[in-house]
């Protein structure tokens, strides 16, 4: 079995989820079944077979969390000594060369992933570039769009 590196908080929104999905979610879609059997026929009963769905799109949630929680390597860089490299869990402040723009970003586990919110897999062609980099570096990362280069302008553990 193949360990997944997360951060706590990827952890604790997983956690959260599946408490989530076990105490609301699962006792409200047990109780329109319920509901909907009282109607009478199921074979036309479109509440019975909706709620019969749901709770099995609810049912393999929490089967995949409770899966990937028993598969859970926490990665807790505020516990780690502090070093300028990047690693997992680290946020990088990096200048694209070309634009000049700057981004941030999260390196998290493939679960935590959000590029919109700056999380990025350590699995991503971006993460993988900085890993062991450390600030004032250039990487250059291939991507779909075309090659960039980017220089690391910061590396915080917070």
């Amino acid at each position: 079995m193949d360990r997944e590196p997360m951060t706590p908080q990827g952890e604790r929104q997983l956690r959260d989820e599946l408490k989530h999905l076990a105490n609301h979610d699962r006792p409200k879609v047990i109780k329109a079944i319920s509901e909907a059997r009282a109607h009478g026929d199921l074979k036309e009963n479109a509440e019975y077979h909706a709620a019969r769905e749901r709770q099995g799109f609810i049912e393999r949630r929490i089967h995949e969390i409770e899966a990937k929680l028993s598969r859970v390597h926490l990665i807790d860089v505020k516990r780690m000594s502090a070093s300028d490299k990047v690693i997992f869990g680290a946020t990088v402040k990096v200048r694209d060369e070309k634009s000049k723009q700057e981004k941030e970003y999260r390196i998290v586990g493939e679960d935590e992933a959000d590029g919109e919110a700056g999380l990025i897999s350590y699995a991503s062609p971006v993460a993988r570039s900085m890993i062991g980099k450390t600030k004032g570096d250039q990487v250059t990362v291939g991507l779909p769009g075309g090659r960039r280069i980017y220089t690391i302008v910061a590396v915080d553990y917070i």
